[in-house]
């Protein structure tokens, strides 16, 4: 939800996510693109949480730039937990 969200000492604006087990939410501002949060070194919400939202977050970026220029994607997930983009240009892949 988009507005104004309770950290802990403190508050932020922005578009508020709440991610599973996480005390407070990820609060991402969208007009600057920073992130803010309170996990109190993982005691209020694991780091690997966020990771995988900014992870998402990146794969989602990369796939709306590449289609903007006309490319194709392709997504794969890989067992590790990472995702391969492979961006498919004219004449080839990138």
């Amino acid at each position: 939800m988009n507005g104004q969200h309770k950290l802990f000492t403190s508050s932020a604006a922005g578009l508020g996510i709440k991610l599973p087990g996480w005390t407070y939410p990820v609060v991402c501002d969208l007009s600057t693109g920073q992130v803010a949060f309170d996990n109190y070194v993982g005691r209020w919400g694991e780091q690997s949480k966020l990771d995988a939202l900014l992870q998402m977050y990146a794969v989602e970026k990369a796939k709306i730039e590449a289609r903007k220029k006309g490319y194709t994607v392709s997504e794969q997930f890989l067992a590790s937990g990472e995702i391969k983009l492979t961006i498919h240009v004219s004449g080839g892949a990138a």
